[in-house]
């Protein structure tokens, strides 16, 4: 596919998207989304990619869903609307790498949804968070009643969606919507810093951790403990626990393979 809406590309195992429409403040369209799906798709399917990182640039993350094409939708459109938003952002809970958003400026309504879907949020400390559609007669479609209430709490939540109050980013790390909050300009060398630390563990192990703490999250901690114990079992299947095991014995630095 040909991005219009959207910047990929692979360095060194990290592969970066970064949302580009800025003329819009990066509104999440549905060609930017079908893009974004798409980039998605082809970072989970490459065996080279260890992390990815979703960024919007300096100035802004995302400034929500796109009002223009919105404003006319009928209750079908909406309803395939809120589905894709839905499906990108359950795909990046399920993705066997992790994912790190790098957030600057505004992210707000789909824009803090699809942060809030991320495995990291690595945050400028004066970008804002919100979800403002209540106040617009609509209310989150993408997950993010949902994800805000479990990252934060549900006082959080009826605060952020009900009373559409935004939070700065230091406010995120206080409130544990962000993984951290660092100084404007830092943000994409921090997020990067991240990723290198991220690719010295071995891929499957990690992929099989995120899948138990989102199992977790998703059907309860009942069942989330059983498919830790599952997962945990099929890490003995994969040639990287020997040789973690083995480095640890003999006080080295491990050689994974990185099979994922």
């Amino acid at each position: 596919m040909n991005y219009e809406n959207i910047l990929f590309q692979v360095t060194d195992g990290v592969a970066v998207i970064t949302l580009n429409r800025p003329k819009a403040w990066n509104a999440l369209c549905t060609r930017l989304n079908t893009e974004l799906e798409d980039a998605l798709l082809a970072a989970e399917q490459d065996p080279e990619v260890r992390v990815v990182i979703l960024t919007g640039g300096d100035k802004v993350f995302a400034a929500g869903a796109d009002l223009k094409e919105m404003a006319q939708a009928t209750p079908m459109e909406a309803a395939r609307t809120s589905a894709l938003a839905q499906r990108i952002n359950n795909f990046l809970e399920q993705m066997s790498v992790p994912v790190i958003a790098a957030v600057s400026g505004l992210a707000l309504g789909g824009g803090c949804e699809l942060a809030l879907a991320c495995d990291f949020r690595v945050v400028a400390e004066d970008a804002q968070f919100g979800l403002p559609e209540v106040g617009l007669g609509i209310l989150p479609g993408a997950g993010g009643t949902q994800r805000l209430a479990a990252l934060a709490g549900a006082a959080r939540a009826f605060e952020m969606v009900l009373l559409g109050r935004r939070i700065s980013g230091a406010a995120a790390a206080q409130a544990g919507l962000a993984t951290c909050a660092v100084e404007p300009g830092q943000v994409m060398a921090a997020a990067l810093e991240m990723a290198a630390a991220l690719k010295k563990n071995p891929a499957y192990s990690m992929a099989l951790a995120k899948r138990a703490i989102v199992s977790g999250q998703t059907l309860g901690a009942g069942a989330g403990k059983l498919m830790e114990r599952e997962l945990f079992a099929l890490t003995f299947a994969n040639p990287d626990q020997a040789e973690g095991m083995r480095a640890f014995a003999e006080k080295r630095r491990p050689s994974f393979q990185n099979l994922r």
